[in-house]
């Protein structure tokens, strides 16, 4: 699979600013050419909220972010980049323009995308000499969350191109989906338009205020669009028949005159007032960036449930960021913090997110375990048990934890989790973990646990390889010379 080694994009507003989070989260460097004075600060405001919401979003070990450079003109920007993404405004003089330029500087196997919500690829490569290698690659707002990217071709386009644009956006978490034909809009915007007309028309005739519609969609078929999309939620709609039952029973009213998706809602200055002075209130004084924050916390709820969908295996969105992580563990498994067996391994380092507090401003008791589990994980790679190994049939399971709870972990707060082998057999792992604060070290939490080999097919214990115990082996000699931790064998409600 090929790789984006680097990265440049032409243009950092809300689109560009959301794919070089994007680029930079997945370790790629990237070079920015945008010539708006604020550029720089609204990059640096973007990518804030992209690793906020990566902290949230997965704790698998994340690559060393990119090197992020802002270049003077366009020509440095794409020098040595095999991705550019052009992100420049809708218009479509100004991107012939700027996609022209680029082609001339850029290296001769680079890829050019542009981001370009409904212009045809076949009208952008117009004037470019090697027009085979531009290609639409259309995100969705935030493109560091939100996965998928239609990839258009034009008529010039090449076949090679469009598969390896598509084989890059794996590595990188997203999704291509190739739209077979040039069209306005392509297929996701064709959706939306349609829906924003209708939505415009209700504003327009007064039927309901933007809040109203915006509640009648999340509070319904929107939650069911974000895992199931239209066609397989009206399959479940057409009961056991499926489909066909659906299309018979509801086909008929697609010719009742219910909609108004051929008029042309007029826009006036009264239309835009009136929706103007309505989104006013329902944001209720929130800012552009708080209600970013908002959106990104809620979307990172919803793509993890759906990474724990389907018994495990994951749904939609949540399997692709299965397979994501996945690949971020592979490529980094095995990294610990510090592995020095002379003392208590540190092996897993986090921050409190905004998705681990409870009502009481703390990290909720269930994120406790999640850290110890991390830890645990992070122990088993270490000695050898990483994902071939699980899939080969073998793993270790836990078996008894014994939390205590010592502190308060709060909001923001930089915590590291270490861990101490206090036994080892042929078949069990007795361990012992440690949450620390990293600045005071105050201990905040402690677990006990007792791990087990099995054979997972078999569902029984079963002795672990001599290579994973010799590993474990060789780390439990070092500990046994540390003194036993504070709390080894506590029993709930035992006395100090």
């Amino acid at each position: 699979m090929t790789r984006i080694t680097k990265a440049a994009c032409i243009g950092g507003g809300v689109i560009g600013g959301g794919w070089i989070a994007r680029f930079l989260l997945a370790g790629i460097d990237v070079s920015v050419f945008d010539p708006h004075p604020e550029a720089s600060r609204i990059v640096s405001e973007v990518l804030a909220n992209a690793e906020k919401a990566y902290a949230m979003l997965t704790g698998a070990p994340l690559p060393p972010r990119g090197r992020l450079t802002f270049e003077t003109s366009l020509q440095e920007a794409v020098s040595g980049a095999d991705w550019i993404q052009e992100s420049v405004p809708e218009r479509l003089d100004l991107k012939r323009r700027v996609l022209t330029e680029i082609d001339a500087a850029a290296r001769p196997d680079a890829l050019i995308g542009s981001s370009t919500s409904g212009l045809l690829p076949s009208d952008l490569q117009r004037d470019m000499k090697h027009p085979e290698r531009l290609f639409v690659a259309h995100p969705y707002n935030p493109v560091y969350l939100l996965p998928l990217v239609e990839i258009v071709g034009g008529e010039k386009t090449s076949k090679a191109t469009i598969e390896t644009a598509m084989e890059r956006l794996a590595p990188i978490g997203m999704k291509g989906v190739h739209i077979a034909k040039e069209i306005e809009a392509f297929v996701g915007d064709r959706l939306l338009e349609a829906l924003w007309r209708e939505a415009l028309w209700l504003i327009h005739d007064d039927i309901c205020t933007v809040e109203t519609l915006d509640d009648v969609i999340r509070y319904s078929f929107g939650l069911r669009w974000a895992q199931m999309g239209l066609f397989q939620t009206y399959r479940i709609a057409g009961g056991e028949a499926g489909m066909r039952h659906f299309l018979a029973q509801f086909g008929p009213c697609l010719a009742w005159p219910w909609t108004k998706l051929t008029d042309v809602v007029d826009l006036d200055d009264a239309l835009i007032e009136k929706i103007g002075k309505q989104s006013d209130e329902q944001a209720a004084g929130l800012s552009i960036r708080a209600l970013e924050r908002i959106r990104d916390e809620n979307l990172v709820g919803i793509l993890q449930a759906l990474k724990t969908g389907n018994n495990g295996k994951g749904w939609g969105a949540g399997e692709l960021l299965k397979d994501f992580e996945r690949s971020l563990w592979a490529a980094g498994g095995g990294k610990t913090i510090a592995a020095d067996p002379a003392g208590p391994l540190k092996l897993v380092e986090t921050k409190v997110s905004p998705a681990w507090v409870d009502y009481n401003g703390h990290m909720t008791e269930h994120r406790y375990l999640q850290v110890f589990g991390d830890t645990s994980d992070a122990l088993l790679r270490l000695i050898g048990v990483d994902l071939a190994y699980v899939e080969a049939g073998q793993s270790y399971y836990t078996v008894e934890t014994h939390i205590r709870h010592l502190g308060e972990a709060k909001l923001g707060q930089a915590i590291h989790s270490t861990c101490q082998i206090l036994a080892v057999d042929d078949k069990r792992l007795h361990l012992f973990h440690t949450i620390r604060d990293n600045e005071s070290g105050a201990v905040l939490a402690t677990a006990e646990q007792m791990l087990l080999h099995v054979d997972t097919e078999a569902a029984k214990a079963t002795p672990a390889p001599a290579a994973v115990l010799d590993k474990a082996n060789a780390i439990a000699a070092a500990h046994a010379k540390l003194p036993p931790p504070d709390g080894v064998g506590r029993h709930v409600g035992q006395k100090r």
